[in-house]
């Protein structure tokens, strides 16, 4: 596809625009600011990406790997306002999944020890969590609010914050999983996934892609489960004082 051919799809764009405008939404300055970033940085990444494929340069696919770490833990932890260190927590449990899922995928021979395959599959499963991290983040505070009689009342009984909060943070796990369990159970009903027809548009057969695609959908499952249990064991004290009093956080 030639860049005057990409151009043409800015019609789009501004048909978004003119809605948004016409029904008086107020959207037209997020929708240009955002057309603008998406564009700039996916072609950023685009030449990034097509040095690092040429050169295998692993220190530049560590150092890839932890920005996207960094901005998908600084992107999460904007749920968690009001929680002091919040995102080194979300960082910390994006890393050990990230680390936990190409331990697997690499020990296992399903994808090469290449940029090629290691940058795209780390990009999508850190994507998925930072998600994740959000919805916990969001949810915890949530669940913490509407159940503040329940956790008193289990604290003056002798119950530990983690214990008070057993209930609290099942919820909350539960609650951050429904996207990608959801994603499971339509994925290849009501949508086609966008790596499988990527794919299938670049010329690969669809079984094949289908199989990567089954290897994206289960990566998912495992670093949503993952991601969303270590913030249940790092993040519960979080919404507590120090003298074990809830915290009351501004409305999302």
């Amino acid at each position: 596809m030639t860049l005057f051919a990409l151009s043409f799809t800015l019609l789009f764009v501004f048909a978004t625009m003119l809605i948004s405008y016409w029904q008086k939404l107020g959207l037209e300055k997020e929708i240009a600011i955002g057309t603008v970033r998406s564009s700039v940085q996916l072609l950023l990444i685009g030449y990034v990406l097509q040095y690092i494929f040429q050169t295998e340069n692993y220190l530049l696919l560590v150092l890839i790997i932890t920005i996207m770490i960094g901005v998908a833990s600084w992107n999460a932890s904007k749920r968690g306002e009001g929680m002091k260190g919040v995102i080194w927590r979300i960082a910390f449990s994006i890393a050990v999944m990230e680390l936990l899922m190409m331990a697997m995928l690499l020990g296992l021979h399903l994808i090469k020890s290449t940029p090629q395959y290691i940058i795209p599959l780390s990009g999508m499963t850190i994507g998925n969590a930072m998600v994740v991290s959000g919805l916990f983040m969001n949810q915890l505070k949530r669940e913490a609010h509407s159940s503040r009689g329940e956790i008193d009342t289990l604290l003056s009984l002798g119950a530990s914050a983690k214990q008070a909060l057993h209930e609290v943070r099942k919820r909350a796990v539960k609650f951050s999983m429904i996207p990608t369990i959801d994603g499971m159970k339509t994925v290849g009903l009501v949508q086609l996934p966008g790596m499988m027809t990527g794919m299938i548009i670049a010329g690969a057969e669809p079984v094949e892609a289908v199989r990567y695609q089954i290897l994206i959908v289960f990566s998912f499952t495992g670093s949503a489960a993952i991601t969303s249990m270590l913030l249940s064991m790092l993040c519960y004290k979080l919404v507590f004082t120090k003298d074990l009093q809830l915290k009351t956080f501004a409305k999302d």
